[in-house]
């Protein structure tokens, strides 16, 4: 599931508000040119013709019409806006020859005319309407002059109808470099609004494709953006962290465990850290906090990774050297180590003396570990080739008991075992599990009193029931801490005789397999865990 930053576009665009602010505009002058006609009509007193009254009652009810309509007459360059404009400019001429008392107030309507109108054609056509007003101003004037005239008056003013004139034009100017500027960043706006979107999208194919999980939570600690990999590791459904993005519900309803994580690192900044190890749902997880700026006021990206796999990085190196060891020491060291093992059998079935016969044992000895070193080296070659089958593991557990305690010769007392009556299923390869079971339960009983009840192997199901625990406990003296980190480590050993490999394959083979080997210490002995999942029928 993938979560897109999207942006609603407004219901109202620059040009419908446009266009009504224009219908209101020419609705309020119509309305106050009808208004200045209204007192006198009502005294019976007209200083001017009473059709002008009557034009404008026309041209008010049509300006009412069209405010009304507008929705319908909303296209930017349409014959219906042109013939619009063009009425509203030729009656407010017509309004300039016919109310002389007013005309110098009335010509100014002219100017917002056509600033309207070339905010609304984009200012393509405002020269346009400034030549049509240009021409009615002068014709109007032109009107006067030859009246005046021919009653003898000696009238020749072009100075306020130029003036106007001029004033028309230069607004028109203005309104079409003002426009081309808008145009020009609102285009840029728009060019910039789709990066922005074109770059949340790819930011959301990255962070869906991630190997790692990944939660956005804002200062609030409000879930508002995540990926499908971040609710398969922390055990979710797809539908439960979507419904926590659209109620913008807290993080602590989600993982409590990470959001009190969060809460013991600093309040003020969350610097790029070290991957923190917690366990939700049995599984080991690496949570790393970044703040997305210098504090936690914009809000944290928790990165979420798969434990195991920062452990395989980790040991990428070691396992690589130990890959090509592999092949060195099958074919460099087995071939003389038999002819060394072949040798040394002649010898001692010849009849030597006491002190001979010690050092060609000395010599058996060493060639059988370094034998069984380069069994257990060519066995880390063999951790990914599982043969994995579905078995009972009661009974395999019985048969494996049994096994143990004949060839290593424990009495019962000493090496306890306890399986759950109810029968349990697993998916798992046989040999694999076995030498697991061999190699720990042969550790523990090393390292125990070897008294009574020393070592107890124990299978148990968890409350879920998803998982089956074994647990191989001894009576020993535990583990010295100083070793604890490096237990897993390969060739690391304590004893004279051991090898180092065998707690190393053991969680290899473990973890090849689904499964995850852990442990306790503690002066009073210790526990080493395999916990494997549960065949649900």
């Amino acid at each position: 599931m993938a979560t897109a930053l999207t942006a609603a576009l407004p219901e109202k665009t620059p040009d419908v508000q446009h266009l009504r602010l224009y219908s209101l505009y020419r609705l309020c002058a119509s309305g106050m040119l009808l208004g200045s006609q209204l007192w006198p009509f009502f005294r019976h007193t007209f200083a001017e013709p009473a059709y002008v009254f009557w034009a404008l009652v026309v041209f008010f009810l049509y300006a009412l019409t069209v405010s009304l309509s507008f929705r319908h007459l909303q296209a930017k360059s349409g014959i219906a806006l042109k013939l619009q404009t063009s009425v509203d400019i030729a009656v407010i001429v017509v309004m300039m020859h016919f109310l002389q008392s007013s005309q110098s107030g009335i010509g100014l309507l002219l100017i917002i005319n056509i600033i309207f109108a070339g905010l609304i054609s984009d200012g393509r056509f405002a020269m346009f309407y400034a030549a049509i007003a240009t021409i009615g101003i002068l014709l109007e004037n032109t009107h006067q002059v030859i009246k005046h005239n021919q009653l003898g008056d000696n009238y020749n003013d072009y100075s306020s109808a130029v003036l106007l004139s001029i004033s028309c034009f230069a607004t028109a100017w203005l309104a079409q470099t003002l426009t081309t500027r808008m145009q020009s960043s609102e285009k840029l706006a728009t060019e910039r609004g789709q990066d922005i979107e074109q770059l949340a999208r790819t930011n959301a194919l990255i962070t869906q494709e991630m190997p790692n999980g990944v939660l956005v939570i804002d200062q609030h600690q409000r879930l508002k953006h995540y990926n499908f990999q971040a609710c398969k590791l922390l055990g979710l459904e797809d539908s439960q962290c979507l419904e926590a993005v659209r109620s913008q519900a807290a993080l602590s309803l989600l993982t409590p465990a990470i959001t009190q994580l969060l809460q013991t690192a600093p309040t003020n900044k969350l610097a790029p850290q070290d991957a923190t190890k917690l366990t939700i749902n049995n599984r080991d997880l690496g949570i790393r906090f970044h703040a997305i700026s210098e504090n936690i006021d914009n809000g944290v990206v928790i990165f979420i990774e798969d434990w195991s796999q920062i452990q395989t990085q980790a040991h990428q190196v070691k396992l690589a050297a130990l890959g090509r060891l592999t092949a060195n020491i099958a074919h460099e060291i087995r071939n003389p180590l038999s002819a060394i093992s072949h040798a040394t059998q002649l010898l001692q079935e010849d009849s030597i003396e006491p002190g001979t016969e010690r050092m060609l044992q000395i010599i058996s000895d060493n060639v059988q570990r370094l034998d069984q070193i380069i069994k257990d080296v060519l066995e880390l070659n063999r951790r990914d080739r599982t043969n994995q089958e579905q078995f009972n593991i009661k009974t395999f557990i019985q048969e494996f008991y049994q096994q143990f305690c004949a060839v290593e010769k424990i009495d019962p007392h000493n090496f306890t075992l306890s399986i759950p009556e109810k029968h349990a299923t697993i998916v798992f390869d046989r040999r694999h599990i076995n030498q697991i079971l061999w190699n720990l339960c042969k550790n523990g009983w090393r390292h125990s009193k070897q008294q009574s009840r020393s070592l107890q192997l124990k299978v148990t199901g968890d409350k879920s029931g998803q998982f089956i625990h074994m647990t191989i406990k001894d009576d020993g003296n535990g583990i010295d801490p100083k070793i604890q980190p490096h237990l897993f480590e390969p060739f690391m050993t304590t004893e004279k005789t051991g090898t180092g490999l065998g707690l190393f394959i053991a969680r290899e083979l473990a973890e090849a397999n689904g499964a995850k080997l852990d442990y306790s210490s503690t002066a009073s002995g210790t526990q080493f865990s395999l916990t494997i999942k549960k065949v649900i029928v």
